[in-house]
């Protein structure tokens, strides 16, 4: 089975920059697309970038010309690249993969989260 290990968060200063790293381990025969997801305190978990399989990438308002996300494929990691972070930002961030195996069965497998704190 496809596990999926986050890292990169921690505590950071507004204005400043981490960047996560999500790795999935097993069997990928083809990805849908991978992502990012945030959930604060209180609220539920949203949609913060998104890469398809043919390279698309989509945005939360929020965080558009803020966030990058970009994979590499030959290591099935996906990233999120994050400056001019902001005390909203502040969430757990997981990482997501939508994807079919070899035997043409789909997958939705989720991170275990990575904390990130802004603030000053």
């Amino acid at each position: 089975q496809v596990q999926l290990v986050e890292s990169g968060g921690g505590l950071v200063q507004p204005g400043g920059s981490l960047r996560l790293s999500c790795a999935a381990s097993g069997s990928i025969f083809n990805i849908v697309a991978m992502g990012w997801y945030h959930q604060a305190p209180g609220k539920e978990r949203e949609l913060v970038a998104v890469i398809t399989g043919d390279g698309t990438t989509n945005y939360a308002d929020s965080v558009k010309g803020r966030f990058t996300i970009s994979r590499d494929n030959a290591k099935n990691t996906v990233y999120l690249q994050m400056n001019s972070l902001k005390f909203e930002d502040t969430a757990v961030y997981y990482c997501n993969v939508d994807y079919i195996d070899r035997r043409s069965r789909h997958y939705l497998v989720w991170g275990q989260g990575t904390q990130v704190t802004v603030s000053s």
